[in-house]
């Protein structure tokens, strides 16, 4: 249990990074070339974390699951950065995709799914 929350405190962190990195990309006006690379360096850690995740050896029935699940969290994370560079860079703008990329605001509820996936693992594991 301690590497899989080794992992998913990893990827918290790498969460609030990327978080503001899609939220700028939804900013008004033209996006900064600085969006773009955090939203590169943050895909990068979350295509990192994915393979540690992918690798743990676990057998328990409930943290194989877990793990399964962070990993379900984690490739949306890096499809909403994608989907984020997309709009915010993209060769052929007009008015709905602009509209759309004045939605973004940061990766939303899966975040939030796993920030409490990993405090629900933390307290298990505290628990006698």
């Amino acid at each position: 249990m301690r590497a899989l929350l080794a992992v998913l405190d990893d990827a918290v962190a790498a969460q609030l990074r990327a978080d503001a990195a899609v939220a700028s990309c939804g900013e008004p006006g033209p996006v900064s070339g600085q969006a773009a690379r955090d939203c590169g360096d943050a895909s990068s850690a979350f295509l990192h974390l994915r393979a540690r995740l992918r690798v743990l050896p676990l057998t328990d029935p409930d943290l194989v699951q877990a793990q399964a699940y962070a990993g379900r969290l984690l490739d949306y994370d890096q499809w909403m950065v994608h989907q984020s560079v997309n709009l915010a860079f993209t060769a052929h703008p007009d008015a709905r995709t602009e509209a759309a990329r004045l939605q973004l605001n940061g990766l939303g509820r899966p975040a939030d799914d796993l920030r409490r996936l990993r405090d629900t693992l933390k307290s298990e594991e505290g628990a006698p």
